[in-house]
């Protein structure tokens, strides 16, 4: 069998699947997140493998089952974030995680220093303080002392690959959302790492995400459970994961969405789709030759689970109410909902954007609010969309994964919005799971080639678009847009204040 652990924001997931492909058995040990003020987000690397040996050790304790059955270990992880390490591996302070936004001065450094249309031709992301490389920075400039005494700079899933086997690396995937790497050359940039004034001796090494990195060392056997000599494969990036789990395999495989707590949509495509508007961002896929354009909104799910939260705290039957009131008018009789809870990431990448509601009267009521919060997510994931056509990528249709998909009103709003079929798939928090396992077994040899990730998931619902309704939300987008823009100078005077 194959062990997956998915190294996720609030917690490790860890699935056993089969030689065939099936999910057997999966646990999940959450761990805490420390959000602080000026856009602090850290935790303790030694929260994640202490759920990794718990996840573990939990599922090796089913009855029936045994260490020697796990033929292989492999990772998938959240993106974006910089642990200081020192000459053993160990941390040297808390992991600055993707949500930090702290780097803000190193980052805005870097655009001065290298320009951000050269910085995104380098990299397919914008320069920003959620990345790997302005956190070094600012770790630099802000605990010289800390920063002193640390021999590299790791991605989460890689201090833990390396706690578990003794080896220092990671892969293409992961340093494709770090802000240091050179996209089509594979390679960290020694361009941006001279601009950023980082020594690239801090940063790993750089292996496909197949490679048997090692195996199970006799102290991480005795902590997980797992038995000495086990093979470990390197693993990737949780973006391109849950691409690869999601059957998005190579350009032939469409589109997806997840729809979660943030929420993005997202294609595999044989060279990077470089938007002229910057909208969106690639990734390397973990599928060698492959990459993976995506634009991410911080609050997909999150907009959703709020705005509940809010009309019917407490109510066990809330989802379930809210959604059945909202089969109402929203956007289409002029009422808006600007999803940026959290910032943005695409299409803005404006840490300063807030959430609004545009276009209130008194006929709207709490069906309404709801409406435009589903309608809002939709219209800006679909400027993501728009990103990838306008760049001659088709989107003819989009398979949705994710809590949030199996929601049949929110599927049919998401067809009508973006003017395509929404089919769902049986994949909840599994996809980035089911990545790493298709990763894993193919790194040594359970599975022939990365297609069998089609065959692991199913489609369980699809929603054709009304044509009619389709077209007058094609024309009611440009004024979602347009209300954005102009808050935009609102937004950055508020935080000025």
């Amino acid at each position: 069998m194959i062990l997956a652990h998915d190294l996720g924001t609030t917690g490790n997931k860890a699935t056993l699947v089969d030689a065939d492909g099936r999910l057997v058995d999966s646990v999940t040990i959450p761990y805490p997140v420390d959000f602080g003020p000026g856009g602090r987000a850290e935790q303790d690397p030694e929260d994640w493998w202490r759920a990794v040996c718990a996840a573990t050790g939990q599922l090796l304790a089913r009855p029936g089952r045994h260490a020697s059955d796990v033929d292989v270990v492999s990772f998938s992880g959240q993106m974006m974030g910089a642990v200081l390490v020192d000459g053993r591996g160990d941390p040297l302070r808390p992991a600055m995680i993707w949500a930090d936004t702290r780097a803000t001065r190193q980052a805005d450094a870097l655009v001065e220093r290298v320009g951000m249309e050269r910085a995104y031709a380098l990299t397919g992301h914008r320069l920003n303080a959620t990345y790997t490389l302005p956190k070094i920075a600012w770790l630099r400039d802000n605990e010289p002392d800390v920063f002193g005494r640390a021999s590299a700079v790791v991605l989460p899933k890689d201090f833990v690959v390396e706690r578990l086997t003794g080896v220092r690396a990671t892969d293409p995937s992961d340093a494709s959302g770090t802000n240091a790497y050179d996209l089509v050359g594979g390679q960290w940039s020694d361009e941006l790492l001279a601009a950023a004034g980082v020594d690239r001796s801090l940063l790993p090494e750089i292996v496909p995400s197949t490679t048997v990195i090692g195996t199970v060392t006799t102290d991480a056997a005795r902590a997980t459970g797992l038995t000495v000599g086990t093979p470990v494969v390197m693993g990737g990036g949780d973006g391109p994961m849950a691409a690869l789990g999601a059957g998005i395999v190579d350009a032939d495989s469409g589109a997806y969405a997840y729809l979660g707590s943030s929420s993005w949509v997202s294609v595999s495509t044989d060279a990077p789709v470089l938007d002229p508007l910057m909208r969106s961002m690639t990734f390397t896929h973990v599928v060698p030759g492959r990459f993976v354009p995506t634009a991410t909104m911080q609050a997909g799910g999150a907009s959703l689970q709020w705005i509940t939260n809010v009309l019917a705290p407490g109510q066990q039957d809330r989802y379930e109410q809210l959604l059945a009131a909202a089969e109402v008018e929203a956007g289409l009789d002029g009422l808006f909902f600007l999803p940026h809870l959290l910032g943005e990431r695409s299409p803005y990448w404006n840490a300063h954007a807030r959430a609004a509601f545009v276009g209130l009267q008194m006929q709207h009521e709490r069906g309404h609010l709801v409406r435009a919060v589903l309608e809002g997510v939709a219209f800006n994931l679909l400027t993501g969309l728009r990103a990838f056509t306008e760049a001659g990528v088709p989107i003819v249709s989009v398979d949705a994964i994710g809590g949030a998909a199996h929601a049949e009103l929110l599927l049919r709003v998401f067809a009508d919005v973006w003017g395509v079929p929404i089919s769902s798939r049986d994949l909840v928090d599994e996809a980035t799971s089911v990545g790493a396992a298709v990763v894993g077994g193919v790194g040594v040899g359970i599975f022939d080639s990365f297609d069998v990730a089609r065959t692991m998931s199913r489609r369980t619902a699809r929603r054709e678009p009304d044509l009619e309704r389709a077209t007058r939300y094609a024309a009611a987008h440009p004024v979602f847009v347009d209300a954005y823009r102009r808050l935009e100078p609102w937004f950055e005077e508020v935080a000025g204040r």
